[in-house]
């Protein structure tokens, strides 16, 4: 072959490999959060620095979660330094992330008190939930000129956590599934599993986009708190996370190439909520239900979507949730056509196609994307209920 023959052949690829690269499919965001950093040690208990211990573990599932070459990892620090709280979510916001992960070690004057819990973003009344918020909010005040950059918010003020109203209930769902999948992966190695909760993190409230904040347990705890500073036990809390991340992008965002190793929890684990926690040993994840939030702040969802035929479940792309009430006209929507609408309370949300082939719905969730709506998801229904994506498929 000639060296302009050559030349020409190369070129030919290369703008194939663009095109590839181009639209493709792209990547799930994972944005991990490790908590506290530099002079904000977090807690500190019998030798067991907090910063260090959430460090290390985000590190690790980074590590585990690039092997997978369908996931972009973004981190809010690598090292140890003081990030704002509100910068955090903006590091998420910037990167267009599907989801952000803000990994933390727990604390108790009691130090008998041991498990893992996970949070998702709300206005639970609970003490204990509203004390634990307290303890990382207070971060803030070690940031500069904090009143003005966070309007006025006081972490030791009642009023200030009634004001912070949680205006991105779009994401609540997806947070809510995405911290089962940790508790329920926490579960399976043995961890005792404190439940889902509600609680008015700064960090999560800024972050828009699904959201959890996960307690790997208690370093106020000496035996708890030995395991969470050991080589071993970040090894296998990393692992969980990281497992119960690639179960969620599996069931929401379609399986690539590299997911088909991990075998997605089944488990699914109650969310503890203002009038359902106790002290009581956690339920057998056999015996629970679907978690549901029920909490006086955030009205329990009655999606009033149509199905496509009774007792077969069908799938839609959840494009958008908004206040406000749009026609539905292509013209509204980046041109895309079959539009519906579900009513819940004072939110609109948005779902483009219907069908009740996975394959399809994939392709509709390809489709949105392209238009421009890089948050859409996949959703399912049956018997005109809700249901998990994951249990559709199961028919």
């Amino acid at each position: 072959m000639n060296t302009h023959k050559y030349s020409k052949v190369l070129l030919i690829l290369s703008f194939f490999f663009f095109i590839t690269q181009s639209f493709g499919q792209s990547k799930f965001k994972v944005t991990l959060d490790a908590g506290h950093g530099d002079h904000d040690y977090g807690a500190v208990y019998h030798g067991h620095i907090e910063k260090n211990i959430a460090l290390a573990v985000v590190l690790k599932v980074g590590k585990l979660l690039e092997k997978n070459s369908g996931i972009d990892v973004i981190y809010t620090r690598k090292v140890d330094q003081f990030i704002d709280l509100v910068e955090r979510a903006n590091i998420a916001n910037r990167a267009d992330a599907d989801i952000f992960v803000s990994i933390h070690c727990n604390a108790n004057a009691n130090n008998a008190a041991d498990g893992c819990e996970t949070y998702v973003m709300g206005m639970s009344k609970n003490a204990s939930n509203l004390e634990a918020a307290k303890r990382e909010n207070s971060v803030v005040t070690l940031e500069k000129d904090y009143k003005q950059k966070y309007e006025g918010f006081d972490p030791k003020s009642p009023e200030s956590f009634a004001g912070m109203i949680m205006a991105q209930e779009l994401y609540l769902d997806q947070s809510i599934a995405l911290a089962g999948k940790v508790q329920g992966k926490f579960i399976e190695i043995g961890k005792k599993s404190r439940g889902v909760k509600q609680a008015p993190y700064m960090v999560l409230h800024k972050a828009y986009m699904p959201r959890v904040l996960i307690e790997m347990g208690f370093i106020s705890n000496q035996t708890e708190g030995s395991k969470l500073d050991s080589e071993e036990g970040q090894e296998e809390i990393a692992q969980s996370i990281s497992d119960a991340i690639i179960s969620y992008k599996k069931e929401y965002f379609g399986a690539g190439d590299n997911d088909n190793a991990i075998k997605p929890s089944q488990q699914i684990v109650p969310i503890k909520t203002q009038d359902s926690i106790t002290n009581k040993e956690p339920v057998k994840t056999s015996e629970v239900k679907k978690p549901s939030v029920k909490t006086p702040e955030i009205k329990k969802p009655e999606t009033k979507p149509e199905v496509v035929s009774s007792g077969i479940a069908s799938f839609k792309v959840q494009l958008s949730a908004s206040g406000k009430k749009i026609e539905l006209l292509p013209s509204n929507f980046n041109g895309l056509s079959n539009i519906s609408i579900a009513s819940e309370g004072n939110l609109y949300k948005y779902m483009y196609g219907e069908t009740t082939n996975y394959d399809e719905a994939k392709r509709l969730l390809s489709d949105a994307k392209s238009k421009g709506y890089s948050s859409a998801f996949l959703i399912a229904f049956k018997n005109g209920k809700k249901v998990s994506v994951q249990d559709a498929l199961k028919q």
